[in-house]
């Protein structure tokens, strides 16, 4: 996994997902607006869910999404966010979830799904449909699960893997009575063997980390998917993707006849839903729904979801390299403007965002960041620059070595409220003497630019994909983390997590040691922070339903429930 870049989970900040969002497991949360108009509920979930025999057969969706990506290996560490909505659209969902995050299995590709325990061991034992067959005529079996363990296990350093956490765990993975029975065997007692292919499974002809890290680039492999829907035609460079109803497919019947997204910025993508071009939009912004709000036909959907906004800074830069430094950057932002500048009209207030693995509503939770001592501190920032060395020059700005300290900081959208953050930021860290240079650049170039770290600071949005933040810590601090580009991490803190977490063979003691942890690193390493969690906000057009299937996307917590549900109330 070394020299990976763990993108999945990752979103731009645009204005289709404009803000990090958070979650809360029951109730409901704060108030938002409409635009100006009557107060309205803020649901832990809203989503439009409907049964089956609710909706019409028939009909075409159009939906925006931030960036159609080169990388269509949603397992690569290349592939983000948007690469696993593509990806659920036209690969296994082998496991569906409710928004608080209860697992099951998905009936259209399993029989049976047991977890036990063996000889000290956990055994998860699968049985999968007899019916369930890739595109190819692949028989989807135990060598799926076997090819997804292998390349996401960290055994073999050459798949650029976006994670092992949960697959390092694992032993084994055979074959049963038969081929369709699968066995997977953990090391030991494992404490969340829910995770591993959670998120789905790959064709067991992506065997080897050449094809693993390069055949999906530029090329989805249809061949290679199963599903209620196929992949039509995928044009990265027209920024399109198109699916429709797999005559292979085995299970209920796709409700719709056509599914398009289409990479758009933020301006596009709110005239594109105006003009009736696509069928939802992000509206989380005053002046977003304010665009709507004259709009007929069109319901906004609002909830809380499982994700941040986080600020990196790239430790591995000559001016940043100084831990004194990216504290002193971290504690000059103010974090209460930037929520009144990202919620401006929304009248929406949450907790702070304490932590990287879990949020405020879920148990064990605690503030870290406020325990290793983050806060808006003008003057003790100044203090430790000044301690660092750096002093300020003539127009304010701080110098060391006959160098500047000057740090380019990319935005990757032209909506006006991500323009007022950066802005912002900007003000905040020339208060102290850092000269932050803002670069817009195009949506497109968003996880290339992330990947490639093309930039010295980098705010973005990582969203959680499952309920147990806890079991990625080491995605989060380890050395080789794909997530954490800061270059903060070293060998004696994923030693520490080694031995401190990972050790750990229930979810509780697991959780309890990534709380105690979390300070200690902060502490060490400031390498990145989150600032926000919010509200998630749609507008969409009314009788859609099932929304956001997908993980990471958003209107329905931690939910991820069949695409093929998906369609127009009757």
């Amino acid at each position: 996994m070394k020299g990976t870049t763990k993108l999945t989970g990752v979103i731009a900040l645009s204005g289709a997902l404009a803000l990090a969002i958070s979650g809360c497991a029951s109730g409901t949360g704060d108030s938002g607006t409409d635009g100006g108009n009557e107060p309205q509920e803020t649901k832990a979930s809203d989503y439009n869910p409907q049964p089956r025999e609710n909706l019409q057969e028939g009909g075409e969706v159009n939906f925006g999404i931030n960036e159609v990506t080169p990388q269509m290996n949603a397992f690569n560490g290349n592939g983000s966010a948007d690469t696993q909505r593509l990806a659920s659209w036209y690969t296994p969902q082998v496991f569906l979830m409710d928004p608080d995050g209860t697992v099951s299995a998905n009936p259209a590709y399993l029989d049976a799904w047991d977890i036990s325990e063996k000889d000290g061991k956990t055994v998860v034992t699968m049985k999968v449909n007899e019916k369930a067959t890739w595109n190819d005529g692949t028989p989807i079996d135990y060598t799926a699960f076997e090819a997804t363990w292998k390349a996401n296990s960290g055994t073999d350093e050459a798949y650029e893997a976006n994670a092992t956490d949960g697959y390092k765990e694992i032993e084994s993975v055979t074959a049963g009575e038969t081929d369709k029975d699968v066995i997977v065997t953990f090391k030991g007692e494992f404490a969340w063997p829910k995770m591993p292919f959670l998120t789905g499974i790959m064709h067991p002809a992506v065997n080897t980390p050449e094809i693993f890290n390069t055949a999906f680039i530029e090329n989805p492999h249809p061949e290679w998917g199963a599903g209620p829907y196929k992949l039509t035609d995928y044009d990265v460079n027209g920024q399109s993707v198109t699916f429709e109803p797999n005559e292979k497919w085995w299970g209920n019947a796709p409700l719709l006849d056509k599914v398009t997204f289409t990479g758009l910025d933020a301006s596009a993508s709110i005239n594109a839903f105006k003009n009736g071009e696509i069928d939802m939009v992000g509206t989380n912004t005053k002046d977003r729904l304010a665009q709507v709000a004259d709009m007929e036909d069109v319901t906004t959907y609002r909830s809380q979801q499982t994700a941040k906004t986080i600020v990196i800074l790239d430790g591995e830069k000559p001016q940043l390299s100084d831990p004194a430094v990216r504290e002193a950057f971290f504690m000059a932002i103010d974090i209460d403007q930037q929520k009144q500048i990202a919620w401006n009209g929304l009248d929406y207030e949450e907790a702070p965002a304490g932590s990287l693995n879990l949020y405020d509503f879920q148990d064990g939770y605690k503030d870290s960041f406020a325990e290793a001592g983050l806060k808006f501190d003008v003057d003790a920032a100044k203090k430790l620059l000044d301690d660092a060395g750096w002093t300020e020059g003539e127009d304010g700005i701080r110098e060391k070595d006959g160098e500047k300290l000057s740090i380019v900081f990319p935005v990757h959208s032209d909506d006006p409220t991500q323009e007022a953050l950066a802005k912002a930021l900007q003000q905040q860290q020339k208060a102290i003497g850092i000269d932050l240079t803002i670069e817009k650049r195009a949506p497109a170039d968003f996880s290339t630019d992330f990947s490639t770290k093309n930039w010295d600071a980098f705010s973005l949005r990582f969203t959680d994909s499952d309920p147990f933040g806890p079991l990625w810590f080491c995605q989060l601090y380890c050395s080789d983390s794909g997530l954490n580009l800061s270059g903060t991490g070293t060998p004696e803190i994923d030693e520490k997590i080694a031995d401190q977490v990972e050790s750990q063979t229930t979810a509780e003691d697991w959780t309890a040691a990534t709380m105690k942890l979390e300070p200690e690193i902060i502490k060490e390493t400031w390498g990145v922070i989150p600032l926000y969690n919010g509200p998630s906000i749609f507008t969409v057009k009314d009788g859609l339903a099932n929304l956001t299937p997908e993980p990471y996307v958003g209107l329905d917590l931690f939910g991820v429930t069949p695409v093929e549900n998906v369609g127009w109330e009757k």
